[in-house]
């Protein structure tokens, strides 16, 4: 059986996955084939006890599982993937029912372990500690860190998939200068209505997680599972793409802008579904890395216990 494993040398934990060999192989090849990575590790901010973090694996934004659960009761250390490029792991309650594909489990003499690892990230993402990597490898493997360029027939594709993955293994390992200085409140442009800081975050986080779990995901999906013409996907690219991310990069994230401004310029030349799948899939991994980090380095802080807290909430009826 195959098997992985994931340490986080920070923290001094690791923990091995067997991977399931019978189901939703759809999803397991394309992150054996991606290993060895690193990747920041991330903890759910809104559906309970689970860990997860972004495997640089392209072909799982449209791989279609043969086999799906509801997450919420499966047991401790269930491994899931999904087509946002999540690697999920369960380590307590979970309040969402969504259905979700299992690719494997924590294996037994390692699950208890697991609660213990998932409050240090909670504590790292959301209160004010030092970002926690995951290493990822086979578990017979060495270890190390990339990110496999997918083929393409044009030069120019192939020359822009280079220059986007290059940055995509560096802002999963480090965060980028320039989401750095938007935490800090420098903003060239002067983006931050009356000086404000927050809001900017709050529109940088909202704008950069639909773009690369829905926008660039769905048109590779389109890509690869639909027959919606080449030329009605460049089109709806255009669309999608060029007004969220020139919002982004007005609130700092030149390089994301730059990346999709020549991707979007070259679209009309790719005259093969699979380099412009290709291409969208390096976009959507290198945005969705960028979400990460947007988790990360948010100022989770300044709720306190202010917002630690259920409220009970008195409606009143006016007549």
């Amino acid at each position: 059986m195959r098997q992985i494993e994931i340490s986080w040398p920070s923290i001094g934990a690791k923990v091995r996955i067997a991977l399931d060999e019978e189901r939703n192989s759809e999803l397991v090849e394309p992150l054996w084939a991606a290993l060895p990575y690193q990747t920041l590790q991330g903890h759910a901010l809104v559906a309970g006890d689970c860990i997860y973090h972004l495997p640089p694996a392209h072909d799982l934004l449209h791989a279609v599982p043969d086999h799906r659960v509801d997450r919420k009761v499966q047991p401790n250390g269930t491994v899931f993937c999904s087509a946002v490029q999540h690697l999920t792991i369960k380590y307590g309650d979970l309040t969402e029912p969504m259905p979700t594909a299992p690719i494997g489990s924590v294996v037994p003499e390692d699950v208890d372990s697991l609660p213990k690892i998932g409050r240090m990230v909670w504590d790292s993402v959301h209160g004010d500690g030092a970002p926690i990597l995951a290493q990822v490898r086979r578990a017979d493997g060495d270890a190390g860190h990339g990110v496999r360029r997918m083929p393409a027939e044009s030069a120019r594709v192939r020359d822009l998939i280079e220059r986007i993955a290059s940055e995509t293994e560096r802002v999963l390992i480090e965060p980028p200068d320039e989401l750095i200085a938007a935490h800090e409140g420098r903003f060239d442009t002067g983006a931050g209505t009356k000086n404000s800081v927050l809001t900017t975050l709050v529109c940088i986080n909202g704008e950069t997680r639909p773009l690369g779990y829905v926008s660039h995901t769905g048109l590779v999906r389109a890509a690869r599972l639909t027959d919606v013409p080449l030329s009605a996907l460049v089109e709806m690219a255009g669309i999608l793409l060029v007004k969220p991310t020139e919002f982004l990069g007005y609130c700092g994230l030149d390089t994301l802008w730059d990346l999709t401004r020549d991707m979007v310029a070259l679209l009309p030349e790719i005259t093969s579904r699979d380099d412009f799948a290709a291409l969208l899939s390096h976009m959507a991994t290198y945005t969705n890395a960028l979400g990460a980090w947007n988790l990360q380095l948010f100022p989770w802080e300044l709720g306190g216990d202010t917002w630690t807290f259920r409220p009970t909430i008195t409606r009143s009826v006016h007549a």
